[in-house]
């Protein structure tokens, strides 16, 4: 059975496309081929029928039986060609429904992945954000006792001269 490349969205569309274009052209050189054996054998048939009116004899009978047999084969392996084409074609439509279905969840996979680092990325945001805000609060508090400290020094240094 024949191998097809993934895409996107299923298999390749183009080799699929390619390999039906191929089984419809198989299908129809050996309908083609039937129509010709078939003009062949009627061209016989009528043959033997003018040779019936003249006299039948056990060999022609024979090639007609033959023919007939002929016929019977040729019809045989269109109808198996038919049947094969369509098992190819519901074949490659269940395989492309497994993998359409395979990449819908290896998506949500990657959503669900993507959704949780996206949490987590505004999770640590936050917490970056409320360590920001402390830290300039304790600086703020820490500036304003050396600027205390400062106008204290001032105040002491006024005072002494």
């Amino acid at each position: 059975m024949r191998k097809f490349n993934y895409s996107p969205n299923g298999y390749n569309p183009d080799e699929v496309n390619a390999f039906l274009d191929d089984v419809i052209k198989q299908v129809e050189r050996i309908i083609e081929s039937n129509k010709q054996k078939e003009e062949v054998i009627n061209s016989l048939r009528k043959e033997i029928n003018d040779l019936n009116k003249v006299k039948l004899d056990e060999q022609t009978i024979t090639k007609a039986k033959k023919f007939d047999e002929l016929q019977d084969t040729l019809n045989d392996a269109i109808s198996v060609a038919k049947s094969t084409g369509e098992h190819m074609r519901m074949v490659a439509k269940q395989e492309r429904n497994l993998i359409l279905q395979e990449a819908r969840q290896n998506a949500d996979a990657i959503l669900n992945d993507a959704i949780t680092k996206s949490s987590k990325i505004q999770f640590e945001a936050n917490m970056l954000r409320k360590n920001i805000i402390s830290f300039k609060r304790r600086l703020k508090v820490s500036l304003e006792e050396q600027i205390k400290l400062v106008d204290d020094i001032e105040v002491i240094d006024i005072d002494n001269k």
